[in-house]
């Protein structure tokens, strides 16, 4: 049992009638910045990330950790 395009507009119909379009917009809008972050969080990822995480760890554990002003 398959859905068929007379379905699908049926369906889309009911789901404006009940929701109306602006909300289904920011319904949309929500979903595609919540993938595009994941996107984000997965590509941010690096291993170069962690070695400089791991770099910092070290130093904090040695008890040599600067502030960002130290730093300049």
């Amino acid at each position: 049992m398959g859905f068929g395009i007379k379905e699908l507009v049926v369906i889309l119909i009911i789901v404006v009638l009940v929701f109306g379009t602006k909300k289904i917009k920011n319904i949309g809008g929500d979903v595609g910045g919540w993938i595009r972050d994941f996107r984000k969080a997965m590509k941010d990822d690096s291993p170069k990330d962690d070695e400089h995480a791991r770099a910092q760890s070290d130093r904090v554990i040695e008890g040599e950790a600067r502030t960002e002003k130290e730093h300049v």
